[in-house]
């Protein structure tokens, strides 16, 4: 894969440099915020080798890449001059919705920190088993210095969102850390649990811990980010480098501890409580509806909406009943995938399949998702089902996630480290959620991919359906197809043909944009986009006749088909006509090759013809014996 030409293709798709406000990544998707939505080019997107996907979520334009989207977010960090930052543009301009927007700022707030959260997390969990099996004394230095490491990103967690927060707002990134570094401080932290009445130039103060918390951080940004705007308007240029964040500072501070982290404080709670309160009460049907869904959540993009909640839950409350629901959902796309490979008779799209589904064990689904079950509808169903009977049995059994883990996977599993049985229940949920998803898929079954969807699936798709074909090999020689003029396989410019991976042959470079038979026969493929011919002779050869390089994503543009799969054909009957000048104004090279794609049936297959060939010429002679 060629990252640095996908990550071109991709910046002038989504209108050039110019359009974009700016660009992150998470683990599977890039994240541009477009100043134009729509002149972002889906359909050649989504055409592009290496892009599973988009998705609009608010007015963030997410294009899908999977495992690898850090090479090709670096790609287009190299080749532009943007850095990831919000630009000095501002904003886009594009109408959002309010419930958008804010799901917009904070899948762009928690989006960036997650590495050092996941990393903190499993971290945790490491330390969690060390300590179960008796391995390492809670007591030890090596224990004390191990959990500052895992606990350090969750304590000052504030202080990590506020940078993440002022990217997003587009204020100071460094005056923002200070104001949570302010509220964290050891001795305001000891004020707060003095247990006194505390006061600031007469005004209360209300006692609160903002140590791990995520919502007072996040509005006292959103307010500094409008302080700073308006100081840095009215004050001089001269003046701005001192007066600018002293002000900010001074304002932000006193007014996040008087009013605005209370009330974030208070409103985590709140939802804290209301979806403990779900669970405690409705915990069966909630999880069952909550894991059952949380796929459609996740191809929204606003999966990361949630964790704050989820943060806030472990953090503050000890234990989260979100989280489990995501490990189910990502264990759901997983097990479908699989029954999709057990039961593809696409060698290519199987090994895709088996290799998704094991990403999605890992707890990155969208690969599985985008590549595999929603393409084929039905796979994606079945990765509901699964989600949800998984559900049935963590809510029966009151599942909780105490540990925010590196992953919804099972390098995360050590999240459900907690009393009782509960990390026992969570494997077995996970289990269940990946073979009732599997089963379901099998079941439910899909329509199967044909192999069309590159050169080797094309031919793969070709001599399968060529050999169930009854025909007595016996020697003969192949007219050319093409008026042209003739040349060794080995001038292609693809490997597969030049290599003669799939069997000996010839090249032709045409002339005239005609496809005639070669021989008398029966035309046992011609796909859709009609670049690519299979014909077996009736002495059986297979031949297969691919007009022009990569053409198959013109999907059918220049060519027309004179004829269908199951005709019998005579040689010099017309099969297809091309536009060679279309070809190659479009930039495709229209060499084609002629193989003979069961060539191991044959002692010797013989090019008999180089330079200008007609349709009468032999080109090919086919040996048995």
């Amino acid at each position: 894969m060629d990252y640095n030409k996908l990550s071109k293709d991709i910046l002038q798709q989504v209108g050039g440099e110019e359009n974009v406000d700016n660009v992150i990544h998470c683990m599977t998707r890039l994240r541009f915020n477009l100043k134009d939505n729509s002149k972002a080019n889906r359909p050649q997107i989504e055409a592009l080798e290496g892009v599973m996907g988009t998705n609009i979520s608010g007015s963030q334009f997410q294009i899908i890449i999977g495992n690898d989207v850090p090479k090709v977010y670096k790609g287009i960090i190299d080749n532009s001059k943007l850095s990831g930052e919000k630009t000095s543009g501002g904003s886009s301009g594009q109408k959002k919705n309010p419930i958008s927007a804010v799901f917009d700022v904070i899948s762009g707030v928690f989006t960036p920190i997650l590495p050092a959260i996941a990393g903190a997390g499993m971290i945790k969990g490491i330390l969690a088993i060390l300590v179960a099996l008796g391995w390492l004394s809670n007591t030890s230095q090596t224990y004390i210095i191990l959990t500052a490491v895992g606990d350090g990103a969750f304590y000052f967690l504030p202080i990590i969102l506020a940078v993440s927060a002022a990217r997003k707002f587009g204020s100071n990134m460094f005056v923002a850390a200070a104001i949570g570094a302010a509220i964290l401080h050891p001795d305001l932290t000891a004020l707060f649990t003095a247990g006194e009445p505390i006061s600031f130039i007469g005004l209360p103060v209300t006692i609160a811990t903002y140590s791990s918390t995520v919502i007072p951080i996040l509005l006292a940004i959103w307010i500094a980010s409008y302080v700073e705007r308006w100081i840095d308007k009215v004050t001089h240029a001269s003046l701005k480098l001192i007066v600018v964040p002293s002000v900010t500072l001074l304002v932000v501070v006193p007014v996040t501890l008087i009013t605005v982290g209370p009330l974030g404080a208070i409103l985590g709670e709140y939802l804290s409580g209301g979806i403990n309160f779900l669970f405690d009460n409705a915990g069966l049907f909630a999880m069952i509806l909550l894991a059952g869904s949380f796929s459609l959540i996740i191809m929204t993009g606003m999966h990361y909406a949630l964790v704050p909640i989820m943060i806030n839950n472990v953090t503050v409350n000890g234990f989260d009943y979100l989280m489990p629901a995501m490990f189910l959902a990502n264990m759901g796309q997983a097990g479908a995938a699989f029954a999709v490979a057990m039961k593809t008779k696409n060698k290519k799209f199987k090994s895709l399949s088996y290799s998704v589904s094991v990403t999605g064990l890992m707890g990155v689904t969208e690969p599985a998702m985008y590549g595999v079950n929603v393409r084929l509808k039905k796979p994606f169903i079945a990765a509901l089902i699964g989600g949800a009977v998984g559900g049935a049995y963590l809510g029966i059994t009151k599942v909780a996630a105490y540990i925010m883990g590196g992953s919804a996977g099972i390098p995360g599993v050590t999240s459900f480290i907690g009393p009782g049985l509960n990390f026992v229940n969570a494997l077995i949920g996970m289990a269940i959620a990946f073979v009732a998803a599997a089963v379901a898929a099998y079941l439910i079954g899909f329509e199967d991919v044909p192999a069309e969807n590159s050169e080797e699936q094309t031919q793969d798709a070709e001599a399968e359906a060529a050999a169930t074909k009854e025909a007595s090999i016996v020697s003969e020689q192949i007219l050319s197809p093409i008026v042209g003029k003739a040349v060794s396989l080995s001038e292609v410019n693809d490997p597969t043909f030049a290599q003669e991976i799939m069997g000996k042959g010839i090249a032709i470079i045409p002339e005239k944009g005609e496809v005639l038979s070669p021989v008398n026969g029966v035309i046992t493929t011609l796909f859709k986009t009609k670049h690519a011919i299979g014909i077996t002779s009736d002495k059986g050869a297979e031949i297969l006749i691919h007009v022009g390089l990569d053409t198959v994503q013109l999907d059918g543009e220049h060519f027309t088909a004179h004829m269908k799969e199951g005709d019998a054909v005579k040689v010099g009957d017309k099969i297809t006509s091309f536009d060679i000048d279309a070809l190659k104004k479009a930039g495709f090279d229209t060499i084609t090759p002629v193989v003979i794609t069961n060539t191991m049936e044959y002692k010797d297959v013989t090019p008999l013809k180089s330079g200008q060939t007609s349709s009468n010429d032999a080109v090919l002679d086919l040996t048995v014996v």
